[in-house]
């Protein structure tokens, strides 16, 4: 007789493989579906603390000779959805004929959040910028009229006050604990849907966009009214304000912007003390440092911000700043790249004393500064050229034909010393040097006249790249000037 209980015993080899498989993928699936974030809890923690804001704007029509106002003005309003009053064609007491009165309409929506249970709600400043009527919406429904604290436009960043008492505030997050992959949420009101909830992760922490922010990138869905609503993490912490969208098409496209809850919170604070946020500055033009330029210039790595002028009687002129300097710290803190010196300069307090630690022809210094108020930059006027030189240049190797400065073109650009290019040509027109800028510096070492010029271009290796810091109206910037091959 055959052994057929043998025979089915050893036959399901295959069954055994697959038991195995689907053995070990089992606990990984099941370890993919619990790391998914449930967001239930957070919205029921921080959803009562988000708010809607409607802004409203005085609008006149325009009127005809009857008194009666423009229909056209009207159907343009309708057609986009604001609600037009029914206005009487004949004037109506107190009207006198071809003076309307002003009617309110709809302006914007945008989000905020509870800042205090006293009433502070923190927004953005384009939500409520322009608007002569700011109304606030609860989630329970209840409306207030609220009042503009103080809004600022450089960080985006406004608070409004409503005469209400118990109101649940949001809890303030720490961005330094923040990591890129890390998921967050979004509660705001999207095209007017209020209390909309989405989610995703951060894509970046300090992504640069401005002077004074860098922001956290995100993908998590943010449309027209998401503004200044919270962006909230795990541990249902806010630790930044949805701000703007990189977009082509005016909708989302999965990359959000939201302004870093710590920057957002000392604004807050001074607005709430005074309306206004205080500034610091010390007066200078700044662009990046290339790598090339680093190289060339002993710095070692691209890094701190280039000075390209600086503003005559400044903070920055008066501690002895000169164009063609880095400043690569502040009172200890690294300048990484160009943005982060106004951003840090910004935040010390007018009137500090400060110490900036410059990179200047291969040395390092330190400089007293006493940091002065931010106001609006003066705006520098540029001249495409100085002018005719008196004396006669000299050829240079590297197509460089330069000259004496005159006194009154040293008075006029404030300077010293230096040498002004008459021509250029070959490696020199490479680098980007045109005829009438005025050479600074070469390979480290201040210039200033034909005859310094001469000795260091003599000391030169004429087979390696050379610096030159050179100015061209009020802006000063560096060049590297190549042999020719």
């Amino acid at each position: 007789m055959k052994n057929y209980w043998v025979k089915t015993v050893r036959t399901p080899g295959w069954l055994f493989a697959l038991v195995l498989v689907l053995s070990s993928v089992m606990p990984l699936a099941q370890a993919q579906v619990r790391s998914l974030p449930d967001f239930t809890e957070l919205v029921e923690q921080v959803g009562p603390s988000v708010v809607n804001i409607r802004t409203m704007e005085k609008v006149t029509a325009r009127a005809t000779p009857d008194g009666n106002p423009d229909q056209e003005m009207l159907d343009f309003l309708r057609r986009f959805g604001f609600p037009v009053p029914n206005v009487p064609r004949q004037p109506g007491p107190g009207q006198r004929p071809g003076r309307p009165q002003p009617e309110e309409i709809p302006r914007g929506v945008g989000s905020g959040f509870v800042l205090s249970s006293d009433g502070y709600i923190l927004t953005n400043a384009h939500v409520v910028d322009g608007a002569d009527e700011v109304i606030v919406t609860l989630v329970d429904k209840r409306e207030f009229k609220a009042k503009i604290v103080g809004a600022d436009k450089r960080t985006d960043v406004a608070v409004v006050k409503i005469e209400a008492s118990g109101l649940p505030a949001v809890k303030i997050g720490d961005v330094n604990r923040l990591k890129v992959g890390e998921w967050v949420m979004a509660i705001g009101s999207p095209f007017g849907l209020e209390n909309s909830v989405t989610a995703g992760i951060v894509s970046a922490r300090q992504r640069d966009t401005g002077d004074y922010l860098p922001l956290i990138q995100t993908d998590v869905a943010i449309n027209p009214g998401n503004s200044g609503g919270p962006l909230i993490n795990l541990r249902g912490e806010v630790i930044g304000i949805n701000s703007q969208i990189y977009s082509r098409s005016g909708g989302y496209m999965g990359i959000s912007f939201a302004i870093p809850i710590d920057e957002a919170m000392r604004v807050s604070q001074q607005l709430r003390s005074s309306g206004r946020v205080s500034r610091g500055r010390i007066g200078v033009q700044i662009d990046q440092v290339s790598k090339e330029v680093a190289e060339a210039i002993g710095l070692g790595r691209p890094q701190g911000a280039l000075v390209r002028a600086v503003e005559a009687g400044a903070p920055a002129d008066k501690a002895g700043v000169e164009p063609g300097d880095i400043i690569i710290k502040v009172d200890g803190k690294a300048i990484e790249k160009s943005s982060d010196l106004p951003r840090i300069v910004g935040s010390i307090k007018p009137g500090s004393q400060s110490v900036l630690s410059v990179f200047r022809r291969g040395a390092t210094r330190d400089l007293k500064v006493t940091i002065g108020e931010f106001e609006p930059e003066k705006v520098a006027s540029r001249k495409d050229r100085v002018e005719p030189p008196k004396a006669a240049g000299a050829v240079q190797p590297y197509g460089l034909t330069v000259s004496d400065l005159s006194d009154k073109q040293k008075a006029e650009l404030k300077i010293s010393g230096g040498v002004l290019v008459d021509a250029v040509s070959e490696s020199a027109a490479r680098s980007g040097l045109r005829e009438g800028d005025v050479i600074l510096a070469l390979a480290n070492s201040g210039v200033a006249n034909v005859r310094e010029f001469e000795a260091v271009m003599a000391k030169v290796d004429k087979s390696k790249p050379v610096n030159v810091l050179f100015r061209r109206g009020e802006l000063a910037q560096y060049a590297v000037i190549r042999p020719s091959r």
